[in-house]
């Protein structure tokens, strides 16, 4: 019965804007940030205070990437295998269970850091499935007009939540044992298993599928990407952008010490202040996108951040740096948003899962060896100016190549069911102008 009134709900049109099935998404999604935000700060607090290493921290986060490399691909493509709602609600189940398993742990006095290894590795592999799930979600609930206003939203929200999460977290650490701050998060993908149940518009499409395996899913989805021109572009043009930009945010805290005299506090609102920026641009994500095309808003967001960083580099001034680290990562944002809403446009219905866990493994896989190259570079010039600098300059230098790639006319590769439609238009200037 509930696949026949889902897909009753599915085949009716939708109206423009971001309906009430979205918002119940939203809410739940936003409670479940608020909660993850939690974690993000106790959890390494958590480690630190079992070891006191600093090893140990780097194998807490080395386990909570591992999943995206070993089984990212695969769960992408059982994504687009199964019930995508009752998938992500089972998903917020077990998360649930997971996270809050620390805090059983620790009151029984069995809890070690191997079982928090545990359970980083199991969280980001339930992550991975939900994320992928969404990734395909968001188009059944949106026309997609508002694919870019409604990755906006979400983002905004779960940005706000990354600012509001510590300090709530901090305030609580005060009165409470740090591990019982994970019942919090629990709580809140409780909170999302629900708002998800509440939702009536199926997650999938009626298309029928041949019967195929895993694996030839996955060489699909693979295949599809990189013989696709803006798909491939844009996986190759995320690796290099992430394989050269990571080291400006791994080594935030040594640039603050080293040129900015900065105390810890200040260090910390520089974290602050990245999140207030990626809040502020994300919501105006739709905003833009309507007025400019793809190239022209998503690939000056990387160029101006590029030259942003540059100016950064040689900043001395604690305040000023705080405002072009806030635009610098807001504008990363802008890019983030801009590029999963044309993949959704893009992508059928079907593959999306598929096409997310790929972008996802390709754009990871290249953070590592990016931040321990980058790191090494500082080590060996003892000059973080010059290597922040050499990455701006590329930073802007890598979307400007691209631009001259088929980056640089995105919208021509919209599916034309997609731009015919009268509440599915994509306008750009030109197609205003014609």
């Amino acid at each position: 019965m509930e696949r026949q009134v889902e897909s009753v709900q599915a085949a009716k049109p939708r109206k423009s804007g971001l309906n009430s099935d979205f918002w119940k998404y939203w809410t739940g999604q936003t409670i479940s940030n608020l909660g993850s935000s939690i974690t993000l700060f106790a959890l390494p607090l958590l480690v630190y205070k079992l070891t006191g290493s600093a090893l140990n921290l780097g194998i807490t986060t080395a386990a909570e990437f591992l999943p995206y490399l070993l089984f990212g691909l695969a769960l992408g493509a059982v994504t687009d295998r199964v019930n995508r709602k009752r998938m992500m609600i089972l998903t917020d189940l077990g998360r649930a269970l997971v996270v809050a398993s620390i805090s059983l742990m620790a009151f029984s006095g069995h809890l070690t850091v191997w079982w928090i290894y545990g359970v980083g590795f199991m969280q980001s592999t339930l992550t991975i499935c939900f994320e992928s799930g969404q990734f395909a979600a968001i188009p059944a609930l949106v026309n997609h007009d508002d694919l870019v206003t409604a990755n906006g939203r979400i983002q905004a929200s779960y940005s706000g939540a990354s600012i509001l999460g510590p300090l709530l977290a901090g305030a609580l650490v005060t009165i409470l044992p740090i591990t019982s701050l994970m019942i919090f998060d629990g709580c809140s993908f409780l909170i999302s298993a629900c708002s998800l149940a509440l939702i009536r518009i199926s997650f999938n499409t009626d298309e029928k599928r041949a019967p195929s395996s895993l694996r030839r899913d996955i060489v699909e989805g693979l295949r599809y990407v990189l013989s696709h021109p803006v798909l491939r572009n844009i996986s190759l043009m995320m690796a290099l952008e992430n394989f050269v930009y990571t080291t400006v945010g791994a080594q935030l805290v040594l640039f603050a010490k080293e040129r900015l005299s900065a105390s810890d506090a200040q260090v910390s609102l520089l974290y602050s202040a990245a999140s207030i920026g990626i809040v502020v641009f994300s919501l105006s994500a739709g905003m833009l996108r309507k007025r400019w095309s793809f190239s022209k808003v998503a690939l000056s967001a990387l160029m101006l951040g590029g030259l942003l960083s540059i100016v950064l580099a040689f900043m001395r001034w604690y305040w000023l740096a705080v405002i072009l680290w806030a635009l610098i990562s807001g504008l990363g944002m802008l890019f983030n948003i801009n590029t999963a809403s044309l993949r959704q446009a893009i992508v059928p219905n079907h593959m999306l899962g598929r096409v997310m866990s790929i972008a996802s493994v390709l754009a990871w896989s290249a953070i590592p060896v990016g931040s321990f190259l980058g790191g090494l570079a500082i080590q060996k010039t003892h000059n973080v100016v010059l290597v922040y600098t050499v990455i701006g300059a590329l930073n802007f230098l890598i979307p400007l190549a691209f631009s001259f790639t088929a980056l640089g006319h995105a919208e021509r590769y919209i599916p034309q069911e997609a731009t015919q439609q009268p509440d599915r238009i994509f306008t750009s200037p030109e197609s205003r102008n014609a």
